[in-house]
């Protein structure tokens, strides 16, 4: 029995802007979408070969609410704690940060030249979980599992399960509740690429490289642009003269209210002030 293709519903253009000390990135998911990516919050793509672009990194900040997935495709970065925790992600590396109660840390650029190129996503925390103890999921390169397609290109599998014929293939991130997905993929010109998924799950689509064919309709997204699909159980996706590289994210949508203000996410606004109030009295991650 063949699954229902889901088809593309929006398109979302990534908007150029700055972060933290200065570093420029393009925006691809925020507060603009109202929560309608649930529980995708925010989606950043920074990259570049000019060491102004992003030397200033991200100084302390804090987080609370949520989960962070830093994921690098060049360069290395430094990332350090408020409990002295380091992680050092270099290119393929990914860290899956846990906020939750609270979280004070820096990202910094371990680079003072060349090429600097990642992600960074937000996904939102059921309100049982925001105010849990936080913790860090971190892979290297080596350990984020690499199926190679049979016309070319690749998957690489950092959360969720791909099945081919034979096998299914599993990433390393587990333990979440919202059950993500989180793929990065290469397609050669002239490929096809079905990916089964749950029909109740939120998924997008960010192409950063080529062009790609998505969804029944086959509508091209190009470089820069990101597409929500819905309905069906089954993500179409296809080249044509170009080859595309793209993110693949799905994830089990929460239905719960979302009020965001800068670092924090929560459900109510009382929580949101509650969180700057422990933030200033120097007890949010207490």
């Amino acid at each position: 029995m063949n699954k229902q293709a889901r088809q593309l519903a929006a398109v979302i253009s990534g908007q150029n802007t700055s972060d933290g000390a200065g570093v420029k990135l393009k925006r691809v998911v925020s507060q603009r979408q109202k929560n309608s990516f649930d529980p995708f919050i925010l989606l950043d793509e920074f990259g570049s070969d000019e060491a102004v672009d992003y030397i200033g990194g991200f100084p302390d900040h804090p987080h609370r609410g949520f989960e962070t997935v830093t994921y690098m495709l060049e360069g290395a970065m430094l990332h350090r704690d408020h409990l002295g925790n380091e992680g050092h992600l270099r290119a393929g590396d990914v860290q899956w940060m846990t906020a939750a109660h609270g979280i004070i840390h820096s990202e910094m650029p371990e680079q003072e030249n060349g090429l600097l190129h990642g992600f960074q996503l937000w996904i939102n925390l059921p309100a049982k979980e925001k105010m849990k103890a936080p913790h860090y999921q971190e892979f290297a390169a080596e350990k984020i599992p690499r199926v190679a397609l049979p016309n070319g290109g690749y998957i690489k599998v950092i959360a969720g399960e791909y099945a081919t014929e034979t096998q299914k293939i599993s990433g390393p991130v587990t333990g979440v509740t919202t059950q993500p997905l989180y793929f990065d993929v290469l397609l050669s010109p002239q490929q096809q690429l079905d990916i089964p998924v749950a029909a109740q799950h939120t998924v997008l689509v960010y192409v950063y490289k080529g062009e790609l064919a998505v969804g029944a309709s086959d509508r091209l997204l190009i470089a820069g642009q990101l597409g929500q699909l819905i309905n069906g159980e089954n993500i179409q996706l296809a080249t044509q003269d170009r080859s595309a590289q793209f993110l693949v994210l799905a994830a089990l949508p929460l239905n719960e209210p979302v009020v965001q203000s800068g670092p924090f996410v929560m459900n109510s606004s009382e929580e949101i002030e509650q969180a700057f109030r422990d933030y200033r009295d120097g007890v949010l991650t207490l």
